[in-house]
């Protein structure tokens, strides 16, 4: 699609530019992008989950220059990302070695390393603290000083918070966990190769867990109402650090596999109960596997993954949640935004054509009724 410019275009451009810096500065407020990283941690992980960049300074920086808009945030992220070189692929990334920070299960009460409750939001009030409104450094200062003697005169905690035993792995031993062929292959990647259908799972999942935050959470959403999936249970749900390496050669071998840091994650396992169809006419009920994972502490997004990660490997065309294609190309945040957006740029063309059609038609109809009275 193409557009004219208008006369006069350069000019108004720039102005609506100065306009903008104006707006964010006209309060004569500088926000440090510090002060953003340091107290926006939620908006981060959203931006950086969508941008596919981890970097919690730069999506500071992003959400600065947003304004908080974070749809805007992923945007700037996401072209800042592609002027990135691929120097390397990281080695598959095995979540047991996380260190966790926070590990719940709706499925059992008792699970081997104990439920970690970690830093949420679930077990407060939600009520307004206008306290905050009056919060000063030096209370900081003084509550951070508290907590850390709290903890070093508080009971040790003897469980390691490495290698946790996975929850998924107990239904496994049962065999109570629908099988599954192992396809220990390249994943693809939708930065690099656009998507198509019918989609692999690991196209679907990238998809997923770059895919607008409330535009995920809205399908699972639907797909728990009714549109496709049955009442999941959360098996496990990880919040914590993940090693990342490095291979240096095409040769799988771990000494030549290095380090380079870590990410937080969040990491989802939902059961989904099935019924299989045994000869004979038996049935036998199982239990099928969501998987949802995403950077940063992004609960209802890993959640809301792994419903739809059930209902995109089942494929039932009755629902649009089970549609690859429905799903897959409606999350996309910069897709979706910059298409809702495209709206507002010039139609002049096209809607001078259509005004053409409207009023020729309107002209039609006039000229048939003075023909119908006339006769």
């Amino acid at each position: 699609m193409g557009y004219v410019a208008v006369k006069g275009g350069t000019e108004a451009i720039e102005e609506s530019l100065r306009r903008l810096q104006y707006e964010r500065l006209k309060n004569e407020t500088v926000l440090q992008v510090k002060d953003v990283e340091g107290g926006m941690r939620g908006l981060i992980d959203q931006v950086m989950s969508e941008a596919s960049l981890y970097c919690p300074s730069l999506a500071a920086l992003a959400i600065k220059q947003a304004e908080g808009n974070p749809e805007e945030a992923v945007f700037l992220l996401r072209a800042y990302r592609s002027t990135l070189p691929r120097l390397h692929y990281s080695e598959p990334m095995e979540t047991e070695n996380m260190f966790v920070e926070r590990r719940i299960s709706a499925s059992f009460k008792d699970i081997p390393g104990g439920q970690i409750l970690g830093a949420s939001p679930d077990f407060s009030h939600r009520l307004l603290d206008f306290e905050l409104t009056k919060e000063t450094l030096e209370e900081v200062f003084n509550w951070l000083q508290e907590y850390e003697q709290t903890k070093q005169e508080g009971p040790s905690v003897e469980q390691p918070l490495k290698k946790l035993p996975k929850v998924v792995d107990y239904l496994r031993q049962e065999g109570l966990l629908q099988e599954v062929v192992l396809k220990d292959e390249q994943p693809d990647d939708i930065t690099r190769e656009s998507l198509q259908f019918p989609a692999s799972r690991s196209t679907r999942l990238q998809s997923l867990t770059r895919g607008q935050t409330g535009a995920v959470t809205s399908l699972a959403y639907a797909a728990l109402r009714g549109y496709g999936a049955l009442h999941p249970t959360v098996g496990e749900l990880r919040v914590g650090k993940a090693p990342i390496y490095i291979g240096m050669n095409e040769v799988n071998d771990e000494s030549e596999q290095y380090y380079i840091g870590d990410v937080q994650v969040t990491e989802v396992e939902s059961f989904i109960p099935i019924t299989i169809e045994k000869p004979g006419g038996k049935s036998e009920l199982q239990f099928e596997l969501g998987y949802g994972i995403c950077f940063g502490q992004n609960e209802t997004k890993a959640i809301s993954m792994s419903l739809l990660d059930h209902c995109l490997e089942t494929g039932d065309p009755r629902y649009p949640t089970n549609n690859e294609e429905f799903v897959l190309l409606h999350i996309d945040s910069v897709e979706s935004t910059g298409f809702i957006s495209h709206l507002k740029l010039p139609h002049y063309v096209t809607f001078q054509s259509e005004l053409d059609r409207v009023r020729k038609t309107k002209t039609n109809q006039s000229e048939d009724l003075t023909e119908e009275s006339v006769q």
